[in-house]
């Protein structure tokens, strides 16, 4: 049977007494209605992972007791940073929660010339820390211990010229398939356009500040398809999602 994992912001250590969060707690109590000595594991993101027993609970607080660290890792070699331009709905929640799952140890939401959404101020941040949730989320269920950092919203024009990477390409489909044949990149910054696609004045910035142009395909995917598809391509060649 699966143990429920959990992430915490707290410290952890070996045989600490921890005090749940409201929410963690709910979920644990009402959700999965688990009881005093059901087993789970704590992260807080930091690396390794404690697994822990319930010791006390009511439908609101649910106190654990931690047993020794578990040094168990599952991040990628390959670091990417995902930039991609805001979408309407469900689907940035999806695409965070997906990329997530696939290893990116870095996420940047783009406004673009042709982005369907606006955000600013203490919406856009409101919306950032709701991201950084579902990043956490994904975590839990995908069994990573190294929470990426979901960034503040920012200017394409910027997120081109600050961005560092071994290896940066920028997906639209009028691009010719990369070169992959160059020495395994340790970094790569990926950039994906909002459903309009980027302009021909953005791609343009982007090639001039070292973006490669990368196609996958003959076929057009959607904002919320090619990143995950990139993602993957990525994790393949230069990462750990290895064919055997």
């Amino acid at each position: 049977m699966r143990v429920t994992r959990i992430h915490t912001s707290q410290k952890l250590h070996s045989d600490a007494v921890v005090q749940l969060e409201p929410e963690a707690s709910r979920h644990l109590s009402r959700a999965l209605r688990l009881g005093v000595g059901d087993k789970l594991i704590l992260f807080n993101g930091l690396g390794g992972e404690y697994p822990a027993e319930i010791t006390a609970l009511d439908k609101r607080n649910v106190q654990v007791l931690t047993s020794g660290l578990a040094q168990r890792e599952c991040e990628s070699d390959l670091h990417i940073h995902l930039g991609i331009a805001i979408s309407r709905g469900e689907r940035m929640d999806w695409v965070i929660q997906k990329a997530t799952e696939l290893g990116v140890s870095s996420l940047t939401p783009l406004m673009t010339e042709h982005s369907s959404g606006k955000l600013a101020g203490e919406r856009a941040e409101k919306k950032r820390r709701h991201w950084q949730k579902v990043a956490v989320s994904a975590c839990e269920q995908s069994g990573r211990n190294r929470v990426p950092d979901i960034h503040a919203l920012q200017a394409l024009p910027s997120w081109i010229e600050d961005t560092q990477a071994e290896r940066k390409f920028v997906l639209h489909h009028r691009a010719t398939t990369v070169s992959t044949a160059a020495k395994a990149p340790k970094s790569v910054a990926l950039l994906i356009g909002p459903e309009g696609g980027l302009s021909s004045s953005e791609i343009v910035a982007a090639e001039h500040a070292g973006y490669e142009p990368l196609r996958l395909g003959p076929r057009v995917l959607r904002t919320e398809t090619a990143p995950l598809a990139a993602i993957a391509i990525l994790q393949c060649r230069w990462g750990d999602m290895l064919l055997s």
